[in-house]
């Protein structure tokens, strides 16, 4: 209204009215400039998961978004350990489980062409996977004579290979590993080891995984989906499928690159992933991540002891939340992003 006063003075005052006017105008687009503005930025700043999530933001924008979400909490709602290696609580845990003399097993699938895998997967274990513990690496199989000789293993480590018979269609090995994982935990990994995990053959361990890792029933969070909202995880959302899961539950994605617990607990897991696995199967139902749509179904009905942070599972990709050390690196994963040159190089 003040604008309208000054246009109806008669006088000699026009000229300053004018001015003032005009400087009213321009303090009023600075403020509505301001506005819009700040509204721009929140706006886009709530929507960059939903764009990470999709792979829609790239380059230094991703990066630092990612940088800036990244925390290190301890503890999980329900009260569970969140690890990170260098932790205080973490430092607590080594010295505590260390003293226990615990036998760990360490599972892997190599079939197909994942055998071009395994030497530099149990190199890497050997200096970095419990280093100086009893550990066992059982590796199933369907091709044994391609891996000898294989690497010659430390003290109170040793290796070994569970046939398995070839079967059409190994690429889809997330449809198999559970119920093969069940079966051997029945016999024999169950009477020989007291903790199993089970780990994706195509990763190298690049820095110390020790003690901080067990629990009854452990999980590692999905380096990619670390931070974002709840609502961009790639749930099951087939409520025709077993692994379905409802809006309303999850507070983690959970990736099934390593996964592991007490051998007891995981015989549970991969027994009750199987049966999903396979009621599915049996209606025609693919879930739309495979082996890890059923584990997060799992995870979210008993709630894992122990949450790896994404130090245990990662690569090299723009959408993943950046740690300060990277334990258990997917070769596998960054390989797709590689031209052939760069998969020559890096053994892919």
């Amino acid at each position: 209204m003040a604008f309208f006063l000054f246009c109806k003075s008669p006088t000699g005052v026009v000229r300053v009215t004018r001015l003032q006017m005009v400087l009213s105008c321009f303090l009023l687009c600075l403020i509505i400039y301001f506005l819009h503005g700040r509204k721009a930025a929140l706006s886009i700043e709530s929507a960059y998961p939903v764009l990470h999530a999709l792979g829609q933001v790239q380059g230094s924008v991703m990066t630092a978004s990612r940088q800036d979400e990244i925390k290190t909490p301890e503890m999980t709602p329900w009260g569970a350990p969140l690890v990170w290696g260098d932790s205080p609580n973490s430092a607590w845990r080594r010295a505590k489980f260390g003293q226990q003399g615990i036998q760990t097993g360490l599972f892997v699938l190599v079939v197909g062409t994942y055998t071009r895998f395994i030497k530099r997967f149990l190199t890497s274990a050997e200096t970095h996977f419990l280093p100086g513990k009893m550990v066992t690496y059982y590796i199933l199989t369907d091709s044994p004579g391609s891996l000898e000789p294989l690497i010659e293993l430390g003290p109170e480590r040793q290796m070994k290979v569970l046939p398995v018979a070839e079967l059409p269609g190994w690429d889809r090995l997330s449809y198999r590993r559970m119920p093969l994982l069940a079966d051997a935990i029945k016999d024999p990994i169950g009477s020989e080891v007291d903790y199993i995990f089970c780990a994706d053959v195509d990763q190298e361990f690049v820095a110390p995984v020790e003690e901080e890792i067990l629990g009854d029933l452990v999980a590692t969070l999905h380096p990619e989906l670390y931070g974002m909202q709840r609502s961009v995880y790639p749930y099951e959302d087939d409520e025709g499928s077993f692994a379905f899961v409802e809006e309303e539950e999850g507070e983690y994605y959970y990736t099934s690159e390593l996964y592991g617990g007490l051998v007891s607990e995981m015989y549970k897991l991969a027994r009750a992933c199987s049966v999903l696995l396979f009621q599915d199967q049996a209606n025609g139902v693919t879930a739309r991540g495979l082996e890890e749509s059923y584990l997060n179904r799992y995870l979210i009905d008993h709630r894992p002891t122990c949450v790896l942070s994404p130090e245990y599972s990662w690569w090299d990709s723009a959408l993943v939340a950046r740690v300060s050390i990277q334990r258990l690196v997917s070769i596998g994963r960054q390989c797709e992003s590689y031209d052939i040159q760069q998969k020559e190089q890096n053994r892919c």
